[in-house]
């Protein structure tokens, strides 16, 4: 009898130490794994001109799209506000952001405050002041209610921004808020006189006929 469970005991010792090899072996395993796959990105889209890439919880880098005149590689990598390298298409960033961060060879990004402004709210803020201003924002941008487009208001990068729609080369003004952006589309653009002078008089706005007769030309021309 002795023997007998002498020999049950050293065959169970002999599975616990099976098991116990197979479960050291199997961690083994997926350490290795762990340390050769590398940590994927993950792309959060701002709009489409700026995308935010992060590791888990962590923004690495952003991508933005470079509209200047003579610029081939329009879309730009950039880490603490900062150019890295620029490609020919999104996708290629992609891709080169992940190389880099596997080889430990890309800038690290110094982590911000947590943006309060997801896309969500960032459309909820401008619908809001649109209404504010009784104005309507579609899907291209701000209108009036008479279907006049006045331009659009977005918020990249960590700032609000402003285009008019006249506005030549989509040049963006910086403002400090949706409703403040809102406003400086309701605001009457500057223009030269000349070019007021080259519209016909029906088409003049009174705003715009106050700046004509305003200007020094006109002025001159009602004193003699």
């Amino acid at each position: 009898m002795n023997s007998i469970i002498t020999h049950q005991s050293a065959q169970l010792h002999q599975v616990d130490e099976q098991t116990l090899a197979q479960a050291e072996l199997q961690q083994h395993i997926n350490q290795k794994a762990q340390a050769v796959a590398p940590e994927l990105l993950t792309s959060r889209e701002i709009d489409f001109y700026e995308h935010e890439l992060y590791i888990g919880e962590r923004l690495v880098a952003r991508i933005v799209y470079d509209n200047a005149d003579f610029v081939t590689q329009r879309w730009v990598v950039m880490v603490n506000n900062t150019e890295v390298f620029r490609r020919s298409w999104w996708q290629k960033c992609f891709d080169d952001i992940q190389w880099h961060y596997s080889r430990g060879t890309l800038p690290v990004q110094e982590q911000e405050a947590p943006a309060a402004t997801t896309a969500n709210e960032i459309m909820t803020q401008i619908f809001d002041a649109c209404e504010q201003c009784g104005l309507e924002l579609l899907d291209d941008g701000i209108y009036t209610r008479d279907g006049e487009k006045l331009g659009a208001v977005g918020f990249t990068g960590g700032n609000w921004w402003v285009i008019r729609a006249s506005s030549v080369g989509q040049q963006k003004a910086t403002c400090e808020s949706a409703i403040a952006g809102v406003r400086v589309l309701l605001q009457v653009e500057a223009v030269g006189w000349n070019e007021l002078l080259d519209k016909a008089f029906d088409e003049l706005t009174a705003d715009e006929w106050l700046l004509v007769m305003e200007s020094e030309p006109v002025s001159e021309l009602v004193a003699a």
